[in-house]
């Protein structure tokens, strides 16, 4: 299991790291490749909105070459993709990579910021 306090980190274990995870917090996916420049840039930027929301959500990056099972299960054909867990359901997400105005909207609206 992650560490409680932390707010980035790699999944292990999809179930237990994202899906009952985001019963205590909102658990925002990072779907993202190596080799994709795209998901990158925006992994960098994920992972300051994680710092600046201080635990409001926490981020969750996951290889779509080593997890091919879990990026077909939720269908993420393009990438970068990020999709949003509450309560172990899907509550919102973005393909691509958005502006950063539009990203901090989408965080504020579904992770208030403490």
């Amino acid at each position: 299991m992650i560490a409680q306090g932390q707010l980035v980190f790699d999944v292990v274990d999809f179930e237990e790291d994202v899906i009952a995870r985001s019963a205590e917090v909102p658990v925002l996916v990072d779907f993202w490749g190596e080799w994709c420049a795209p998901c990158v840039a925006l992994g960098r930027t994920l992972e300051t909105f994680a710092e600046e929301f201080d635990g409001a959500f926490v981020l969750a990056k996951v290889n779509t070459a080593t997890n091919q099972e879990v990026a077909a299960r939720y269908d993420v054909s393009s990438l970068p993709d990020i999709k949003l867990f509450r309560d172990g359901k899907v509550v919102g997400g973005l393909v691509g990579t958005p502006p950063k105005k539009r990203l901090r909207a989408f965080l504020t609206e579904h992770c208030r910021p403490k």
